[in-house]
């Protein structure tokens, strides 16, 4: 893949209908699942910290559809999308950030830290930046065992600017790691813009001292995230060490459940839903090009809400952890 340091766009690319129709129902998924875990939390039944992922659905799911079945996922602390466009149930993910026996990590791991080995989904991390560390360590794991696994580290545009991320761009070119990083630029690190706190505001560049290529998405257009994330994994699987992808997105909410994103206007979030949402990017295809009837939307849309309230009412159900899980996964 040559260095292009521009900006992918898939506006030129289509999708069949069957695809459309997939991400499409992929993507309401964990909108609507995010929206009930905000309910919840609101309730008092989710505890801890809980960050929302609605408005960046896309990354998430162009990505998976890019990957092959054995690369693992790594991300950070905003990181239900990731977990659900995995393939991890819905019970199960709600189950986890209300602290029940049934969720993935028994009740233990909570919104940040659980995970799947099933699903190859190696964690959301609390610790800002930590999980690029570790992704490079998983994708140093793939090249010992010779495995043609590639590992897609994702993180955020405020931990692009912690040293560990350099660290880790070091060793994987170096030692031609098979990693792909995704930074998710969604505008704010925490309520901080990028213009505010970077010095250079194309993340697609951070790789360049260390002659890492990288690449400028449209990640608010799942077909731009797909092909432009196919084209980074067969590079990166050809053996030529890491890449980056750069993911222009936004997110509609605030950082955490517990900030009112004042720092910004209503007007600027308004521009963006009205003018690149992403679900509804992919609605207008499946009505005016592939002529999908609105009957037809709407049972995805009642299917994919009766899954959401199915779920939460399991995490309501599901037991609680029994105290001598305290004593389990404890190593020493």
């Amino acid at each position: 893949m040559a260095k292009t340091n521009g900006k992918s766009s898939g506006s030129n690319d289509t999708f069949t209908k069957q695809d459309d129709l997939a991400v499409y129902r992929d993507m309401l998924l964990i909108r609507r699942f995010e929206e009930r875990a905000g309910q919840l939390y609101g309730m008092g039944l989710i505890g801890g910290f809980c960050h929302l992922y609605i408005g960046q659905e896309a990354v998430v799911v162009g990505m998976q559809k890019a990957q092959a079945a054995n690369d693992q996922v790594i991300a950070g602390y905003r990181d239900h999308g990731h977990m659900l466009a995995c393939g991890m149930t819905a019970n199960g993910v709600m189950a986890e950030l209300t602290g029940r026996a049934d969720g993935y990590s028994r009740g233990k791991g909570g919104s940040m830290h659980m995970f799947s080995l099933e699903k190859k989904f190696f964690g959301g991390h609390g610790i800002v930046g930590g999980q690029v560390a570790l992704g490079t360590g998983i994708a140093f794991a793939n090249k010992y065992n010779k495995s043609d696994a590639v590992c897609v580290c994702y993180f955020g545009d405020g931990a692009a600017n912690q040293g560990q991320v350099y660290e880790s761009f070091n060793m994987a070119k170096l030692w031609s790691l098979p990693v792909l990083y995704i930074i998710e630029n969604n505008k704010y690190a925490m309520g901080t813009s990028v213009e505010r706190a970077t010095a250079q505001g194309n993340f697609s560049k951070r790789g360049a001292s260390f002659d890492i290529d990288g690449e400028q998405v449209d990640g608010m257009d799942v077909r731009a995230v797909y092909h432009a994330g196919k084209k980074a994994l067969d590079f990166v699987r050809g053996g030529n060490g890491p890449y980056i992808l750069e993911m222009l997105t936004y997110r509609y909410r605030g950082h955490s459940m517990s900030d009112p994103a004042k720092y910004r206007t209503k007007e600027e979030l308004e521009k963006v839903r009205t003018e690149q949402d992403p679900i509804e990017m992919v609605r207008h295809r499946l009505l005016n090009d592939h002529k999908i009837a609105e009957t037809e939307l709407k049972k995805i849309d009642d299917e994919v809400m009766t899954e959401v309230k199915a779920s939460a009412e399991f995490a309501q159900t599901s037991p609680e952890p029994d105290p001598s899980e305290l004593w389990t996964d404890v190593y020493a």
